[in-house]
């Protein structure tokens, strides 16, 4: 094999066995421009994309553990990786996709190791993204406080109305 392959075949490689999500795309009458667009949006979510040749990708996924088949693919084939939030990169491909006509056709990949198909990745861009979760969880946590607190709140102000009326009736 030629060191432009085998360096090829590496990198692609060590970004199945490193990503968190891997996204394997089918793109048609992508021009370099929505290609560079497309690259810019999966930058600012931490993720990449990869064109690659078929036989070197199938070769990578092999040797990391994947077995795939070539018929599956159709198609120019693109692979996007996920940064440390694969929900956003996964939400970048799918609003990509209808801005653009459906120029992306995702294949499959992998989700935290798991093979998924494209309905899975679908599922996962409805998901709510890092920072909504983390708003939800704290909306959770804070909502027994801030209910104790109304409770204690409006005794007080309860005893503070009684004792106004009482003091109003004895003058």
């Amino acid at each position: 094999m030629r060191a432009e392959k085998q360096y090829l075949l590496d990198e692609i490689k060590e970004g199945i066995d490193n990503s968190n999500m891997m996204i394997v795309l089918s793109y048609q009458n992508l021009n370099a421009n929505n290609t560079a667009n497309f690259r810019k949006e999966l930058e600012k979510t931490g993720g990449s994309m990869l064109v690659v040749k078929k036989r070197v990708f199938l070769k990578a996924a092999e040797s990391s553990g994947y077995v795939l088949h070539h018929k599956d693919m159709k198609g120019h084939v693109g692979l996007v990786f996920s940064g440390d939030d694969a929900v956003t990169t996964t939400k970048a491909i799918y609003k990509f996709r209808k801005d653009n006509d459906n120029t992306l056709e995702i294949l499959g990949g992998h989700f935290q190791k798991k093979i998924c198909s494209s309905k899975d990745f679908e599922k996962v861009s409805k998901l709510p993204s890092l920072e909504q979760m983390r708003a939800e969880l704290l909306g959770v946590l804070e909502a027994p406080m801030a209910e104790t607190l109304s409770v204690m709140n409006a005794l007080l102000t309860s005893v503070m109305h009684c004792l106004e009326n009482k003091a109003n009736q004895s003058s």
